[in-house]
């Protein structure tokens, strides 16, 4: 069985897979008005980074999307790349029919299951996804696979980027680990409090990926907060000593919300609040992946820490489980 621990150990094999499977789907930005993202939990997150990486980027619209229904606009004229790990995610299902149905041009990224069927079923391009990981510790596969399809659909070569991000997280893996466990440390004195992960732009799906770690690894609510607009609200909650875990992660992309961020930093220590600042001084594949390293190493040292189970989420699955009942209940009452 891959562990979490072994996942992460061995993780730079994410990017092997990834270089050895690729293969061109022969696709161009001006073919289409528009591309949409699907996927939902540790098969989305890859598209809400994509997406925001691209900000700069496409010349077209991109949306990411975690839900069973598609934007209405989607047509002839739009590239939806869809992404389930286990294949029988039954919100992607839903987004897979709609997509069909509207005439879109369908790229799946999956292990297999139903949504495997569906794309042999219509000779869909489809690019496989490597067996027997939690679906939440393929990060290195669904973003780097997106990286690479989307990469090719404006014309750039990403191959070179992802080897100078595999290298990057082979040669300081240690050194990671060594990060993360300073950051356990920060706050392990009292790590049932929630956690806020006030983020830039650029980093705010990296921080959605901390908090979703936390909240499935270590059982421990995480919240992401994201500047300018939380300068704009949220701030005037903070006006005392919070029951709050605060990180900090934010670049230098936009000199004005760094300053934000001095700000806001100062303004919380007056009341003591603990705070970990984390800023990262580019953004780029490299240290988008390097932050997502070390975070996901945080919420398994918590994880063992608590006690928590790191392998199961039984909430999770009591809910597939009354779902599934229900879909019975209807199927026989109709």
């Amino acid at each position: 069985m891959i562990t979490h621990e072994s996942s992460l150990d061995n993780f730079t094999e994410q990017f092997d897979y990834v270089l050895e499977n690729y293969s061109s789907h022969g696709l161009i930005a001006e073919s289409f008005n528009q591309i949409v993202l699907g996927g939902l939990g540790g098969s989305g997150i890859g598209a809400v980074i994509t997406k925001t990486w691209f900000y700069d980027k496409s010349t077209i619209p991109i949306e990411s999307v975690a839900d069973y229904y598609l934007p209405k606009y989607v047509g002839g004229k739009t590239l939806v790349i869809l992404n389930s790990y286990s294949g029988n995610t039954e919100e992607t299902l839903s987004m897979f029919s709609e997509a069909k149905a509207a005439g879109a041009t369908i790229i799946i990224l999956t292990g297999g299951g139903k949504l495997g069927e569906l794309a042999k079923q219509n000779n869909l391009k489809s690019y496989p996804l490597k067996a027997g990981f939690q679906p939440r510790m393929t990060i290195g596969l669904g973003l780097t696979f997106l990286s690479l399809i989307l990469g090719e659909l404006f014309g750039v070569d990403n191959v070179e980027v992802i080897k100078e991000v595999r290298a990057h997280i082979y040669e300081n893996k240690e050194r990671l680990k060594q990060s993360a466990l300073q950051i356990f440390d920060f706050f392990k004195g009292n790590p049932r409090k929630k956690f806020v992960i006030v983020s830039d732009r650029q980093y705010a799906p990296v921080a959605v990926r901390f908090t979703q770690q936390l909240q499935e690894n270590s059982k421990l609510e995480g919240f992401v907060s994201v500047l300018p607009e939380a300068n704009h609200n949220e701030i005037e909650s903070y006006t005392h000593k919070m029951d709050t875990n605060f990180i900090m992660l934010y670049s230098n992309q936009n000199e004005r919300v760094a300053a934000r961020f001095d700000f806001l930093i100062s303004h919380l220590e007056l009341e003591n609040n603990k705070i970990m600042p984390l800023f990262v001084p580019d953004y780029s594949l490299k240290s988008i992946f390097d932050i997502i390293y070390r975070l996901d190493w945080v919420s398994v040292l918590f994880a063992n820490e608590l006690g928590s189970d790191l392998m199961n989420v039984p909430i999770i699955m009591n809910l597939k489980g009354f779902l599934s009942d229900l879909e019975m209940i209807e199927a026989e009452e109709s």
